[in-house]
């Protein structure tokens, strides 16, 4: 029997998300694939079904909460009640301080926060009604410091990972389990464009391996890779004067 029946996965046409769908669609889960590019997620889907899989895909922007809730819905008649929803959608843009833009801050707290908080809104009621459930929130170890021209992307896990810890707190004596997990560096898409160094560099479906590793095990937080995680909580205690001066010439940090 697979661990989850059905899971739900957003940001799923690439990169971690892939990942995610191919290994809990070989596990035995249905699993619905949710995302803007149509045509992304119809290629993921025909692999995952060509393989032996269940998967449904549907368009959705989540940023959207009706898209959202329409999207869940969807999945939910075409698979049934879902066990497993994994927030993975999310986005970076550098922002120079000379070229600071309000509407690239807005994208990524729309994307990155209210993504989470929209599925979290669509999943819910169900899982409470059933007393079981679980939330994955796809986080970043940025969440743990501002860093220069990626301050928008760091600030919008920072308040993922509060969002997630409060719910997790409200939820746990409904059956319902929620776990945050930070990666730090991982080679995607988005990390593409990265021009700084990313040390410990993890590829998408190693990382997809730990994610789901930590669902299984129902973990609260999960930072990782060691190594990373580690220089992140030194960096995390470091005095702000200090910190400022170690990181003024960093860049891209997503």
């Amino acid at each position: 029997m697979p661990r989850y029946a059905v899971a739900v996965v957003t940001g799923a046409s690439t990169g971690i998300g892939v990942e995610l769908a191919r290994q809990l669609a070989a596990d035995g889960t249905k699993v619905a694939l949710l995302a803007r590019r149509v045509d992304l997620l119809a290629s993921v889907g025909e692999e995952i079904r060509r393989k032996g899989g269940v998967a449904h895909e549907v368009e959705c922007d989540v940023r959207d909460l009706l898209n959202v809730k329409a999207a869940v819905a969807e999945a939910a008649k075409e698979l049934g009640p879902i066990d497993l929803a994994i927030a993975n959608a999310g986005i970076g843009h550098v922002i120079p301080a000379e070229e600071f833009d309000s509407r690239l801050f807005e994208d990524i707290i729309r994307t990155n926060l209210m993504g989470t908080v929209h599925l979290v809104e669509a999943v819910l009621p169900d899982m409470l009604s059933r007393r079981q459930g679980q939330i994955v929130g796809v986080s970043s170890l940025a969440a743990y410091r501002g860093f220069p021209q990626t301050h928008a992307y760091c600030a919008s896990k920072a308040a993922m990972n509060t969002f997630l810890e409060g719910l997790r707190a409200e939820v746990a004596d409904h059956g319902i389990a929620v776990t945050t997990v930070c990666p730090g560096f991982v080679r995607t898409p988005m990390t593409a464009k990265n021009r700084g160094a990313m040390p410990f560099l993890l590829d998408a479906d190693e990382c997809a391996r730990r994610i789901l590793r930590a669902a299984h095990a129902r973990r609260r937080v999960y930072n990782f890779p060691r190594p990373m995680a580690t220089a992140m909580w030194i960096v995390r205690w470091l005095p702000s004067g200090l910190l400022d001066s170690a990181v003024r010439s960093a860049r891209g940090f997503e």
